[in-house]
């Protein structure tokens, strides 16, 4: 009876507060004395208190992202500790499922995490291009180069031959299908994106892949491909007062790589027959590919810059190749991207709202795309263990002409193709302007 009257007199309280290098709370840290198995999690607040029998205990403060903490007990009964960063475990700490943090060493599967400046350093206008060359195992493949085009991302190879093989997104809990929505197909139509293609990485915080049907169960049958999960950026409560940054990027392109054409013989059947104005179909041979007289040999034939509805006034022109006519059509496409985000924190929770304006002029003429993003997102402490967090997005992308695709006089590609080698684009340009007559010479020159 006396023993246990002297270890109760031993044991006193010891309480604290424990705060991140800004003096903010940190709330869950794990205090325990070193050597035993007892301890607390300090509470919303950064609060912790506890009993410690002798004044050798020591005190061991530990968060993921913060560096463990040693301290003394002695003869403090009040102890209040901050803590240092730990950038090294942060690299190591991802978004799973429903916004959990783990430690990516903990996990049973697959993972892989993107931080959001690097989806910054080098812009793509659809978010999936972001990712080629920064997930393990992503094939990444784009429908073209042209304005608002969709791009495809399988990861570990397709699983299926008839169903999706894309896995989902995920943006602070919402589900994004990734399909393509276009009416393109073999004969015509055009390309109108996909559904992340919309996703604004100026406001990403950090992208997490989740690869395999184990990491993403949680999301039921859609994620059998996988999970991309992103969480976008919120307002640190940590850092009181406005905050304003600024982010501007332009970037410029060109065609990387161009059909082998052949620069020897011009359009027409053979090599003796080509005569747009005496050729025994009216205007001359119809036919849209190039097996016809030999270029660049010193011959002449009336084309369609030298036709006139006046026989007497038509001249002959150069029967010349024009090795480059299709680098003539492409211009040097334009991307311009602007994003300003204020953010406000305090004891009563942050905000933080964005604004990105983009446009793009593509490299095909006459073809561009506008896209304007507003997203406004905070969390409120409603009291020591109640907070609320929300976000709303509203994205809105205007193109007023996007190329054609598919086997069609509407798209440029197939133009270049199945046009004569010594035609001039170039010359084609003003083709409003022309005469009637020479109109419908040019269609058959091009077709």
């Amino acid at each position: 009876m006396s023993i246990s009257i002297f270890a109760s007199a031993q044991e006193r309280k010891v309480s604290g507060v424990v705060k991140d290098p800004t003096g903010e709370p940190l709330p869950g840290v794990a205090v325990v004395i070193k050597g035993t198995t007892q301890g607390v999690v300090s509470n919303i607040s950064g609060e912790y208190s506890l009993m410690v029998s002798n004044e050798n205990q020591v005190l061991v403060y530990k968060l993921v992202g913060y560096k463990d903490t040693e301290i003394k007990v002695g003869t403090q009964s009040i102890i209040e500790v901050s803590l240092e960063e730990d950038v090294e475990q942060l690299e190591e700490v991802v978004v799973t499922a429903f916004g959990l943090e783990k430690e990516e060493k903990s996990l049973g599967y697959a993972v892989q995490s993107v931080s959001g400046d690097e989806l910054t350093q080098a812009r793509e206008t659809n978010i999936v291009n972001a990712l080629s060359g920064q997930v393990a195992g992503a094939q990444i493949t784009s429908s073209s180069g042209s304005v608002g085009s969709s791009s495809r991302i399988v990861l570990r190879g397709a699983t299926s031959l008839t169903g999706n093989n894309q896995p989902l997104f995920v943006v602070d809990g919402m589900p994004i299908d990734n399909s393509n929505y276009s009416n393109s197909g073999p004969y015509g139509g055009a390309d109108f994106g996909n559904g992340a293609m919309d996703i604004n990485p100026d406001d990403i915080e950090s992208m997490t892949v989740l690869k395999g049907p184990n990491a993403a169960a949680l999301y039921g049958s859609r994620a059998s491909n996988g999970v991309i999960v992103i969480t976008t950026k919120k307002g640190k409560s940590a850092k009181k007062g406005l905050g304003i940054s600024v982010n501007a990027t332009v970037t410029m392109e060109n065609p990387l790589r161009s059909p082998d054409f052949q620069n020897a013989y011009g359009q027409g059947s053979s090599d003796t027959y080509f005569e747009y104005v005496d050729g025994a179909n009216g205007y001359g041979d119809a036919v849209d590919e190039s097996w016809g007289p030999k270029l660049d040999a010193g011959l002449e034939f009336y084309q369609f810059e030298g036709y006139n509805a006046d026989p007497t006034k038509r001249v002959k022109t150069p029967w010349v190749s024009n090795p480059d006519n299709y680098k003539e059509f492409f211009e040097t496409g334009v991307t311009q991207s602007y994003n300003v985000a204020a953010t406000n924190g305090g004891d009563f929770g942050s905000i933080r709202a964005s604004y990105t304006y983009m446009d793009q002029k593509g490299m095909v003429p006459n073809t561009d795309l506008n896209r304007n993003t507003f997203t406004l997102s905070g969390q409120a402490k409603l009291s020591d263990k109640l907070r609320v967090d929300g976000s709303v997005n509203y994205t809105k992308t205007i193109s007023g002409n996007r190329p054609t695709q598919g086997y069609t006089g509407e798209n440029p590609v197939q133009q270049f193709i199945w046009s004569g080698r010594q035609v001039d684009f170039a010359k084609l340009k003003d083709y409003q302007n022309l005469p009637l007559t020479q109109k419908e010479l040019l269609v058959q020159v091009l077709h």
